[in-house]
C-alpha cells in the first residue's frame, strides 16, 4: 500500500522523505504543493527533481476522502458528506461569514459519546478517523472552495462535528500540527478549535503536545442535569472538569476556555440556571456561547425562544461575563451545530436498542 502523504505531519513526512534519500528541505516543499497548493499530482510538483516525483509516484499517494453528496444551504452554508470506507461516511461544513470562513470538521465515524440532544450521537459509533481523513476534509474543501479572488477561503477550522476529537488524539494532533504548519495551512492556534465534551485526560494531553483555543459542551450548571444532557459527566464530573480547564490555561495565561451550552426549551434554560452557571464560571476563564438547539428526527427537546435566550444571555452578561449567541447556519441542510450524522456502520448497536427498546414500551 503507497503511503497516503495527507495522514503525515511535518516531521512524519521529513521521516518519509529521508528514506527515500532525499534531503529534508524536500519535505517542506511537499507540504506547500499538497497543503498550500492543494496538488494531488505529483506531476504537477515543478520544483521537485524528475527523479523525486518518480520516487514519490512509486511510493506514495495523495488521497482524500470520496464526496458522495456536496449541497448548499440558502445562507451560503455547504456541507459535503464525505467516504472514508465502505461502510462509513461522515460529513464536514463551512460556513462562510463577512472577513472569515469556518470549516467544521470530523474526527469519528458516529460518536462513542451519546449526548441527549446530538444526532451524530443517536447514529452510534464505528471508528476512530485517521488522520488522512481527518485533514482530508480540509484539504478537500480548500480545493472545492479555492479560487483567484480567494485563493485560501478558510480561515478558521472548529473541530465540532461527528464524534468526540479527544477520544482519537493520535489521529487529530498530527493533523492540528498540519493545519498549524506554516508551509501548510499556517493557521494560528487561536484560529483553530478543538470542542471536546470534557473527556479529562484528553485536555491534558492536549495541553501538553498541541495547545489550540478549546471549546468545552458544557449545557449545564450542575452535574444532576449534566448526567441526563451529556453522559460523560457521570465519569468526568463539573468540579473535575473545572479543574482540567484551569490547568490547560496555565501555558497560555491570555486565553479562556469557549463553554458551549445549548439551549433546550423547559430543560436547561431558566433563570435559575443562569444564575447557577454564573457562579460556576467565576471558577475559570471562560466565555459562553449559547446555541439554539437544532431539531433532528425523532429528538425528544426543542428550542428555546428567542425571548428566553436573550433573557438567559442578560443574566450572564450582568454578571461580567461574555456572552455571544450561535447564529444558526444551514439548518435548512442538516447542517447546523448538533445535526450532523453521515452514515456510520453502528458496532455499538446503539440505534437497533433504542429501536427493541420502544418496541418493547409500545
Amino acid at each position: 500500500m503507497k503511503q497516503n502523504l495527507l495522514g503525515l505531519d511535518p516531521a512524519a513526512l521529513g521521516r518519509f522523505v529521508e528514506t527515500l534519500g532525499e534531503k529534508p528541505f524536500r519535505a517542506r516543499q511537499l507540504l506547500r504543493w499538497i497543503h498550500r497548493c492543494g496538488a494531488g499530482d505529483f506531476d504537477a510538483m515543478s520544483d521537485l527533481s524528475r527523479g523525486l516525483r518518480e520516487k514519490l509516484a512509486a511510493a506514495a499517494r495523495i488521497e482524500a476522502p470520496a464526496v458522495l453528496g456536496d449541497s448548499a444551504a440558502g445562507d451560503g452554508t455547504r456541507k459535503w458528506l464525505l467516504k472514508v470506507d465502505g461502510a462509513n461516511a461522515v460529513e464536514a461544513v463551512f460556513i462562510p461569514e463577512t472577513g472569515r470562513g469556518t470549516l467544521c470538521v470530523s474526527s469519528q465515524a458516529g460518536c462513542v459519546l451519546d449526548c441527549a440532544f446530538c444526532a451524530t450521537g443517536k447514529q452510534g459509533f464505528n471508528r476512530n478517523l485517521a488522520t488522512a481523513e481527518i485533514i482530508g476534509q480540509l484539504w478537500l474543501a480548500s480545493s472545492h472552495l479555492r479560487d483567484s479572488r480567494n485563493p485560501r477561503p478558510i480561515s478558521n477550522v472548529v473541530m465540532m462535528g461527528m464524534g468526540e476529537p479527544l477520544l482519537n488524539l493520535d489521529n487529530v494532533i498530527p493533523a492540528l500540527r498540519l493545519m498549524l504548519d506554516d508551509n501548510a495551512y499556517g493557521l494560528s492556534r487561536r484560529r483553530v478549535t478543538v470542542s471536546t465534551a470534557g473527556v479529562i485526560p484528553g485536555m491534558d494531553r492536549l495541553r501538553d503536545e498541541c495547545p489550540v483555543a478549546l471549546a468545552v459542551s458544557l449545557h449545564a450548571p450542575n452535574d444532576a442535569l449534566r448526567d441526563r444532557l451529556v453522559p460523560n459527566n457521570r465519569k468526568y464530573p463539573i468540579r473535575e472538569l473545572v479543574a482540567a480547564c484551569n490547568r490547560y490555561l496555565e501555558k497560555a495565561p491570555r486565553d479562556f476556555i469557549t463553554f458551549e451550552y445549548v439551549m433546550l426549551d423547559g430543560v436547561n434554560d431558566g433563570d435559575v440556571h443562569a444564575r447557577e452557571l454564573a457562579g460556576l464560571a467565576a471558577r475559570v476563564r471562560c466565555k459562553f456561547n449559547l446555541i439554539p438547539f437544532n431539531p433532528f428526527p425523532r429528538s425528544e427537546f426543542r428550542r428555546s425562544s428567542p425571548e428566553r435566550i436573550l433573557r438567559f444571555s442578560e443574566i450572564l452578561q450582568r454578571a461580567g461575563l461574555t456572552v455571544t449567541t450561535r447564529k444558526t447556519r444551514g439548518d435548512d441542510i442538516a447542517a447546523a451545530c448538533g445535526q450532523l450524522a453521515g452514515n456510520v456502520a453502528d458496532r455499538t448497536r446503539r440505534s437497533a436498542r433504542r429501536i427493541a427498546l420502544k418496541e418493547l414500551h409500545a
